[in-house]
């Protein structure tokens, strides 16, 4: 297992779940693993622990809706992927 230098553990796998961690020990980032590529819904944050961005893999590629926060919680874009391609701003 990977750690930081305070020894924090950098990520960790639950199942098919991994979450990935900031040294401060809160969550980077957790989503599934297939094949070791991103697939599904991830979930981002801020090294704050506040929301930062939501977004969807298929393939390890960015794929379906994106969604990102600002500070106070309201969407800064939302958009949609195919295969990796932007496809449309909202």
């Amino acid at each position: 297992m990977k750690t930081y230098n305070n020894g924090q553990k950098m990520s960790e796998k639950k199942g098919d779940t991994y979450t990935h961690f900031f040294k401060s020990g809160n969550v980077r980032a957790r989503g599934k693993q297939v094949g070791g590529v991103m697939e599904g819904k991830w979930i981002f944050n801020r090294g704050t622990g506040e929301l930062w961005q939501i977004g969807h893999f298929k393939n390890g590629k960015k794929h379906g809706r994106w969604v990102r926060y600002d500070r106070k919680g309201k969407p800064e874009y939302d958009e949609v992927f195919e295969d990796g391609k932007l496809k449309k701003k909202k």
